[in-house]
C-alpha cells in the first residue's frame, strides 16, 4: 500500500504523537512496515531525518519537531474544509447557476422560489433567462437549466418538473364578435395573429394534432413578441388571436377575458423538466434544488433523455415533446 504525499505527512505526525510506529500503523490501519518504508521516503526525499529511533522508543528530531509545528495546525485546517464539504450534504450551501425561458421561470420556477428560499437559506440561487431554443448549458457555464425536452441534449439528465402541458388559442369576446371562431386549424390563416418570436428563432409556427393528423400552420399577423405577457395582453385587448399555453392563459379563459378555440386540436405532452450534466458526486446545492423542484409521483425522475425519449408513448418523444411551444 502507497501514501500519497498528505497521507504520508499525516502518518509522519500520528507517528510523532502515538511515539510508536506499532500503535500509529494500528492507528491507522496500514502495516507496521508500510508505514516505516513511507515515513524513510519522505526523509529521503527531505534529506533530513525526522524521527529518531531506537529499539523502544521513538522521537521527533528537531526537524522533525519545526515540521510538527507546521504541519499540526495546517492538516487541522484541511480536516476542517474536508468535514465542511461533507456537511453540504446536510446542510447545502453554494451557488447554482440555471438557465430558464420566461415561461419556464414564470410557471415552474417562480411559484416555488419562496418556499426554496426559506428552506436552503445557504444556497446562491443565480438564475438566467432566454428566449433561444438550444443553449450548450456547459460550454456557458450553467449548472442546470429548465426547458421542454426538444430543448434538452440527449446527453442530460432530465427530471420532470410540471405537470403535462397544452396549447391554446385564444382570443377576445371583442375580437370573436367581428370575427368567425376557426373550426379548423388553416382557419387561422384568415384570421389577425399575435405571434411569438423566441430569440433569433423565426416566429413560431403555430402546430396542431388531431387523431394522428399533424397540421403546421404559419401564421399572418402584424404583431410579433418576445414577451409573452405582452402577447397575451394584445390578445385580451382584441387584437387578434394568439396561441400560448393553456396554464399561462388560464386565468384570463376563466374570468372570460379570452375565449379558446381549437381545443380539441392541442392535445397534452409531457411539460417541462430540469436538466443537467450527468455526474457521480452531485453538488449538494444542486441536488437541493432538484428535490424541491421535481414533480412528485414522477417515475421518471433522474433520468438520463434518451431513455426518457425510449419510455414515452407514441408521439410524445422526448426529442418532438411537443409541438414547438411559443416561448417554451
Amino acid at each position: 500500500m502507497q501514501l500519497d504525499h498528505l497521507n504520508v505527512l499525516a502518518a509522519f505526525l500520528t507517528i510523532a504523537e502515538e511515539r510508536s510506529f506499532t500503535k500509529a500503523a494500528k492507528r491507522l490501519g496500514i502495516s507496521r512496515s508500510a508505514l516505516s518504508h513511507a515515513v524513510r521516503g519522505l526523509e529521503e526525499q527531505l534529506g533530513v531525518r525526522l524521527l529518531a529511533r531506537t529499539t523502544r522508543s521513538v522521537a521527533p528530531t528537531d526537524a522533525g519537531e519545526q515540521l510538527i509545528a507546521r504541519l499540526r495546525p495546517a492538516l487541522g485546517d484541511v480536516e476542517a474544509v474536508l468535514d465542511e464539504i461533507v456537511g453540504l450534504r446536510d446542510q447545502p450551501r453554494g451557488r447554482v447557476r440555471l438557465l430558464v425561458t420566461p415561461l419556464s421561470a414564470a410557471m415552474v420556477l417562480a411559484p416555488r422560489l419562496a418556499a426554496f428560499g426559506r428552506r436552503f437559506p445557504d444556497i446562491v440561487l443565480e438564475i438566467t433567462t432566454t428566449q433561444e431554443g438550444r443553449t450548450e448549458l456547459v460550454v456557458a457555464g450553467f449548472d442546470a437549466g429548465i426547458a421542454l425536452g426538444e430543448s434538452i441534449q440527449r446527453d442530460m439528465v432530465a427530471v420532470r418538473v410540471s405537470r403535462d402541458q397544452r396549447l391554446a388559442v385564444v382570443g377576445s369576446p371583442a375580437y370573436f364578435a367581428s370575427h368567425p371562431k376557426p373550426a379548423t386549424p388553416h382557419d387561422v390563416l384568415t384570421h389577425r395573429c399575435i405571434n411569438l418570436r423566441g430569440g433569433s428563432a423565426r416566429p413560431y409556427r403555430w402546430e396542431f394534432e388531431k387523431d394522428g393528423e399533424a397540421v403546421t400552420v404559419d401564421v399572418a399577423g402584424r404583431m410579433i413578441f418576445d414577451d409573452a405577457d405582452l402577447m397575451i395582453r394584445a390578445a385580451v385587448e382584441g387584437l387578434g388571436l394568439t396561441f400560448s399555453f393553456e396554464e399561462y392563459v388560464a386565468p384570463q379563459i376563466a374570468s372570460g377575458a379570452l375565449v379558446r378555440v381549437l381545443e380539441d386540436w392541442c392535445p397534452p405532452f409531457p411539460g417541462y423538466f430540469l436538466y443537467y450534466p450527468s455526474r457521480r458526486q452531485q453538488p449538494g446545492a444542486l441536488s437541493a434544488l432538484i428535490d424541491s423542484l421535481r414533480l412528485e409521483g414522477d417515475p421518471m425522475s433522474h433520468t438520463p433523455v434518451n431513455a426518457l425519449d425510449a419510455a414515452a408513448p407514441r408521439g410524445h418523444r422526448i426529442a418532438r415533446l411537443a409541438p414547438r411551444a411559443p416561448g417554451a
